[in-house]
């Protein structure tokens, strides 16, 4: 019916004003500085609408990171290389890399909510998934493991995505990200990644070539 059409409409501009509200805020202030009221404000809804989409503030951090992340995602998944199938793994995870860099530096709050959110949801909602972290994460460490596991088999390749992806959730590393030096962050897991998958006799792997890291990012 024309008025169930329109209500879906009216639902889907109240999400993107949401979104893009609170995105604004987290330029401004840290996550745990913006209240579900600031952000019905500056959305121009009511307080209500919020929490009935979102849930929680973290519940709507998360969903705005789901939603940057989510061209990053559909990249690896389809789309051309190195980001996407097709590439060698160590070029694909230096692309990937920078990827996630390029998705979380627009939002200078962003990732420390993200940390946040997936704290929060291993102390209370252990059903979301294995070790309770956060879809994001989840997909994140994944990739990173396949690409580990595949580039250099004899490694813990679970384990040394959770240590690529933990230096994300630093204090030092948010403080550069509110800096805006997202490139030097980029570079330096950059940096990080190529000396994982070396040869242990400190050998280059086949691959692209560690300064090329800054050529996957997603725009």
């Amino acid at each position: 019916m024309p008025q169930g059409r329109g209500e879906r409409a009216d639902a889907a501009r109240n999400r993107r004003a949401i979104l893009l509200a609170t995105e604004e805020l987290l330029a401004r202030h840290r996550p745990e500085q913006i209240s579900m009221e600031q952000v019905a404000a500056a959305a121009g809804v009511g307080k209500g609408t919020v929490f009935h989409r979102f849930g929680s503030r973290m519940g709507l951090m998360l969903a705005l990171m789901q939603e940057r992340a989510l061209t990053l995602n559909e990249a690896v998944v389809s789309g051309p290389p190195p980001l996407g199938p097709g590439a060698a793994p160590r070029a694909r995870l230096l692309a990937f890399l920078d990827g996630i860099v390029d998705v979380v530096s627009r939002n200078k709050g962003l990732l420390a909510a993200l940390g946040h959110a997936a704290t929060t949801t291993h102390r209370r909602e252990n059903d979301q998934g294995e070790g309770g972290e956060s879809p994001i994460y989840r997909f994140w460490h994944r990739h990173v493991s396949e690409l580990i596991a595949q580039a250099r088999p004899e490694l813990d390749a679970d384990l040394m995505a959770h240590v690529v992806l933990g230096a994300l959730h630093s204090t030092p590393v948010l403080n550069l990200l509110e800096q805006g030096e997202s490139k030097r962050l980029s570079n330096a897991l950059c940096t990080l990644a190529a000396s994982l998958l070396d040869a242990p006799d400190g050998t280059p792997r086949p691959g692209l070539s560690s300064r090329r890291c800054n050529s996957g990012g997603v725009n």
